[in-house]
């Protein structure tokens, strides 16, 4: 579904993925509110539809629906058709869709345990609200494949295909959804830890190696030995390090673009089943913070909590 809406030529375009449900679609909200026409995108239509009605049924005109699966290139190309056809431009990409890359075998937050969950996770701090979702999951390599080609290959690949359209605006800048996971604190390698920091000489087909790798040590059992991140979430952690790396080699590329790495904190979210500690509402303002930096603000950065922080 593709609405009719005012644009003024001043008005700024934003457009985020994975905008149906969560941070995502609060992300949409916030920047409605300040003023920015968003292009809303989501795999699934009828979702993707349901949610821009939402917003519209809260007073937001600006907002329209545009479907998008960030694992397709046909889709990708039809969404930047629209774009170029109907504003000529982007001035703002959120990229926000993403998987956790774990299959789940028992979601704690739904069904009948679901009455209780609150009490289950009452006094409990972060990482024993991690460690009890990572209770009810398993990670595979199906799922560790999907995990990649998502959170990493994902925003890769939709970020390729609007470049023009953002470096045909005057402001463009880029929003990369990110996590506390991809820091390159939970790599075992110091070896790999270093390679990933190196962005004055990592590359982008380097960066396809080394997740090649993980992959194949994956498959054959060997992640500790490696010295890929540990414990859990592993594949997750990976993606977004590499999301990271990717964020700071596009900005060197592209310095008259703002592109940066914003961590929403942990939020309640249909991907932490419920158990974060921040609200959707808080989660995305610390990514529209990001988004709405003053011109000539920092590239190349991660922000935590809405903060200029460390990649490690």
């Amino acid at each position: 579904m593709e609405g009719t809406i005012s644009d003024p030529p001043n008005t700024r375009i934003a457009m985020v993925t994975g905008g149906n449900k969560g941070i995502g679609l609060e992300v949409c909200r916030q920047l409605a509110v300040s003023a920015v026409t968003v292009v809303l995108t989501a795999r699934d239509e009828t979702k993707g539809a349901a949610a821009v009605e939402k917003l519209r049924d809260l007073g937001m005109s600006d907002v329209i629906f545009h479907q998008l699966d960030v694992t397709d290139a046909s889709s990708i190309d039809r969404l930047a058709g629209f774009l170029k056809t109907r504003f000529g431009r982007l001035d703002i990409l959120v990229n926000n869709a993403a998987t956790d890359g774990v299959e789940q075998i028992d979601d704690p937050s739904t069904g009948p345990k679901s009455v209780n969950q609150d009490q289950q996770l009452s006094g409990l701090n972060m990482r024993q609200r991690i460690g009890w979702m990572w209770k009810n999951s398993l990670e595979t390599y199906n799922t560790a494949k999907e995990s990649l080609q998502t959170n990493y290959y994902g925003t890769k690949h939709v970020t390729e295909g609007l470049l023009l359209l953002l470096l045909s605006s005057s402001d463009g800048r880029i929003v990369n959804v990110s996590s506390g996971f991809g820091l390159l604190r939970y790599f075992r390698s110091e070896e790999l830890k270093q390679e990933l920091n190196d962005i004055d000489n990592l590359t982008e087909m380097r960066l396809d190696e080394l997740l090649d790798t993980f992959l194949k040590d994956f498959e054959a059992g060997i992640l500790e030995a490696r010295g890929w991140p540990g414990e859990l979430y592993v594949s997750y952690k990976v993606a977004k390090a590499a999301m990271n790396a990717y964020s700071r080699i596009m900005a060197r590329r592209h310095p008259t673009l703002r592109i940066n790495c914003a961590h929403p904190g942990y939020v309640k979210t249909d991907m932490t089943r419920n158990s974060g500690l921040l609200t959707p509402e808080e989660g995305a303002s610390n990514v529209v913070k990001v988004a709405l930096l003053p011109a000539g603000g920092p590239t190349g950065s991660f922000f935590g909590m809405g903060k200029v922080a460390s990649f490690l």
